[in-house]
């Protein structure tokens, strides 16, 4: 896990701003943040004057809130959830107010905190099976594609290419798109709301290093990103978390213009960490318009791409 320090370094200290640590401070975090969200109003507990030193709710309140003691919530603050029960946890993610994502975050903190820590080795590129690419090329009225849990784009059909790749820059590599978001000077040019992007991506990338804590290429990826980018360190340190699962996104194409889509993402049975998304929209919207434009501008680029390779091979005096 990561803990990035709050004022970003220069020059030779660049190393230093994301320490690999226990999650012991990951969870210390997390909890002081969520405690000083729940004001006693809304935790439902009378306020009778004098002046409160702390934003929230104290650790005493938060502990009768949750049905243990102080003595005993002060050490799960400290960062200690080794032996914590289920049904610890449930107390303490309803007496936060904690969300889906939230309390998934809370649950596979507890998990790596209970486990033995295996060596973080590096894995090898990721490959999308051909049976998942046909997949996506069979989805022909929808753009599609397949990320894996550090954002890596490993596969996508040919609509979701017109979305993202309308001028036939698609990497043979497999993009990131976390890279793409805080490291690339385009990126605010070409994501209409970047802001809210961004903010994405740092908290799926924060929930994925919760749920794969070990994964050397995830913990390399997010110390690159806040050794380089202030503002993911900036957001990474608010210790927002989400569930990628449903929601809507604004586009903006060179060709179609501006348009909104929704998307689902679905998680892979029998691939781990894989996330198909598709985009889509209600018949009769300007965003279902524009998909079926995209879907003609697509096949008549791929026409005029089919006809220029038939005359290279048609060159006179080659046979």
């Amino acid at each position: 896990m990561f803990h990035v320090m709050p004022v970003p370094p220069t020059g030779h200290l660049f190393a230093r701003t994301v320490e690999t640590v226990s999650n012991n401070s990951e969870v210390r975090e997390f909890l002081k943040s969520r405690r000083a969200r729940i004001t006693p109003d809304a935790a439902g507990l009378q306020v009778y004057g004098g002046l409160r030193r702390v934003p929230g709710l104290r650790r005493e309140e938060l502990a009768m809130l949750s049905g243990m003691s102080v003595d005993y919530y002060n050490r799960l603050e400290r960062g200690n959830l080794t032996g914590v029960s289920d049904s610890i946890l449930e107390s303490l993610a309803r007496a936060l107010k904690l969300d889906d994502a939230e309390r998934t975050y809370l649950f596979d903190l507890a998990r790596a905190a209970n486990q033995k820590r295996p060596r973080q080795r590096r894995r090898g590129p990721q490959k999308l099976n051909p049976a998942i690419q046909h997949l996506l090329d069979g989805m022909t009225g929808i753009p599609a594609f397949v990320q894996n849990g550090r954002l890596d784009v490993l596969g996508m059909n040919d609509l979701a290419r017109a979305l993202y790749h309308p001028n036939g820059d698609e990497p043979e590599q497999p993009q990131n798109f976390a890279r793409f978001v805080f490291l690339d000077n385009t990126s605010q040019e070409h994501l209409t709301d970047w802001e809210s992007t961004a903010q994405d991506v740092v908290a799926i990338l924060r929930q994925e290093a919760a749920r794969d804590p070990h994964h050397r290429d995830l913990t390399d990826l997010i110390g690159e990103l806040a050794t380089k980018s202030e503002d993911f360190r900036t957001m990474w340190a608010a210790q927002n978390v989400r569930l990628h699962r449903s929601g809507s996104k604004p586009f903006h194409h060179p060709v179609v213009g501006d348009f909104e889509l929704t998307f689902q993402a679905m998680q892979l049975p029998g691939d781990e960490g894989l996330t198909l998304i598709a985009y889509s929209a209600e018949p009769g919207t300007p965003g279902h318009d524009a998909l079926n434009l995209l879907a003609t501008w697509a096949a008549t680029m791929r026409s005029g791409t089919n006809q220029k390779v038939g005359g290279a091979h048609a060159r006179p005096g080659t046979i």
